[in-house]
């Protein structure tokens, strides 16, 4: 072969993503793609409204690098490729129950389901502020006080900021490392050099992949980095806790296939202004879904509540129109809550409906029902709902409990304060049954309620408690009749 044909020859092979014949050079490919950052939508141009979600103004360029490089470092994010896998039979497959390790917070262990399990990635999103790297960094003082070796990785602090937020808690372990590194490649180095049993990525959107040409928080660096990251707890059996950001809606930001990668997904929820935090779990391949741990925020730290519907119930005025009380299912705990109502005429052409805490979705629907199938003029009526204590409710079995504490901030009738309200109300007007019936009415005995409305269909089957006073209902005219008299 002469120089002119080699040189020829190469050319070509370069254009064609070949590489270099003889020198066995691969060639690195670079793609330009739009994805969007709300939903993860791909697109090879830019769109100003996302096919996928519908949103305006998320699709944002992304440098997709292909070839030896990422394949190397990404191709065995699914826990390697070394071992063969085959179809088995699930009948075969041993059946055994991952065990936990338990933290001296009761609350969180709850919410995870039983304690934290060896390999699992867990996300834990919230408001900036509410709290999230207090909550870790107990977390990880406890583990290590436990004997277990915990590597703390902050993106966003630095050393010294890690050591007063320490000292605030005091938290001093041999057993805690802190590292302040945002490249993923010497995250690794490390995790191999100190085989932790727990990692803390604090945050998600600060560490990057230097093979991937993105910015950091990207969506291709978030969806990359958080694959590795399951790769190496899957792979190690290490316990990896990531934060990720929140958008304003409240939803964490990167793309959804974030929350799907992973085994849990908490969000830390509270206002600023209140001391009372709630951690939900909103998935768990380890426990139940929607459970709800309370903490509160104090000078030296979180500490767990004990009993939460206490907390929600100790500043309640007795005697006041607009106001019932609703037993919730959190997960598997049942939770007393008070929901608040005003009723008040509108001043203006169409009447408001503002709630906080509820669907505001619901305020209308339930409005329309009283309206229709009881004959409350509320037209002409601003309505304002609200669930004291910060906590959100989103079951059907607290539609009771709003319609009454609305027909009694409008009849300005009030309940009793030793009524607990609970049922579902359908567009008819009739009162449904609910789940955990038996469980619901024995959290509100432990609190002191003496009268239980809930529906007439949950009466059959068991009985209840000693002293409390359980009063069926089958629509809600007969449910307002109960509450509220006349």
């Amino acid at each position: 072969m002469n120089k002119a044909t080699s040189v020829y020859l190469f050319l070509f092979l370069t254009k064609s993503g070949k590489g270099h014949p003889e020198r066995n050079i691969p060639m690195v490919k670079r793609k330009t793609k739009f994805i969007c950052q709300e939903c993860g939508y791909e697109s090879p141009k830019w769109m100003g409204k996302c096919p996928g979600c519908g949103q305006w103004n998320k699709m944002t360029e992304e440098v997709e690098v292909s070839g030896p490089a990422r394949r190397g470092a990404f191709a065995h994010s699914q826990g390697g490729s070394a071992i063969l896998s085959k179809p088995t039979p699930i009948t075969s497959i041993e059946s055994v129950s991952e065990p936990r390790i338990h933290t001296d917070l009761t609350e969180l262990n709850r919410v995870l389901g039983g304690g934290v399990v060896k390999g699992s990635l867990v996300l834990i999103g919230g408001d900036p502020g509410i709290g999230k790297s207090t909550l870790l960094l107990q977390v990880s003082s406890q583990l290590a006080n436990k004997g277990h070796q915990v590597l703390y990785i902050s993106g966003e602090e630095s050393l010294r900021q890690t050591k007063l937020r320490a000292e605030r808690l005091d938290i001093a372990s041999e057993n805690l490392m802190v590292y302040a590194e945002t490249n993923l490649e010497e995250i690794n180095r490390t995790i191999d050099q100190t085989n932790p049993s727990f990692v803390i990525i604090d945050s998600i959107q600060t560490v990057f992949h230097p093979e991937v040409t993105s910015a950091p928080g990207s969506v291709s660096q978030v969806r990359e980095c958080t694959a590795e990251l399951m790769r190496i707890g899957k792979t190690k059996g290490i316990a990896i806790f990531i934060v990720g950001h929140v958008t304003k809606e409240g939803s964490i930001a990167g793309p959804r296939l974030l929350e799907h990668m992973v085994d849990t997904v908490l969000y830390f929820e509270g206002e600023r202004h209140h001391t009372y935090r709630i951690l939900r779990a909103v998935k768990n391949r380890f426990g139940s879904t929607n459970e709800m741990g309370i903490f509160e925020m104090k000078e030296f730290g979180l500490e767990e509540v004990e009993n939460p519907s206490e907390i929600f119930l100790e500043e309640r005025s007795r005697g006041a129109a607009g106001s019932t009380v609703v037993a919730s299912m959190e997960g598997t705990r049942p939770v007393l809550v008070e929901i608040q109502a005003l009723i008040s005429p509108t001043s203006f052409g169409n009447p408001r409906r503002m709630a906080t805490g509820i669907d505001h979705n619901r305020v209308p629907l339930l409005m329309a029902v009283l309206e229709k199938r009881v004959g409350m003029l509320l037209a002409n009526q601003d309505a304002y709902l609200k669930v004291a204590g910060g906590v959100k409710l989103d079951e059907p079995a607290i539609d009771l409990a709003i319609a009454v504490s609305i027909a009694s901030s409008f009849r300005d009738v009030p309940t009793r304060p030793t009524d607990c309200v609970i049922g579902e109300v359908g567009l008819t007007g009739e009162v449904r049954r609910v789940s955990r019936i038996e469980q619901r009415v024995q959290e509100a005995a432990k609190m002191g309620f003496e009268r239980i409305i809930l529906p007439a269909n949950n009466l059959s089957g068991w009985k209840g408690p000693e002293g409390i006073q359980l009063i069926g209902v089958s629509s809600v005219s007969e449910a307002l009749q109960a509450a509220l008299g006349g």
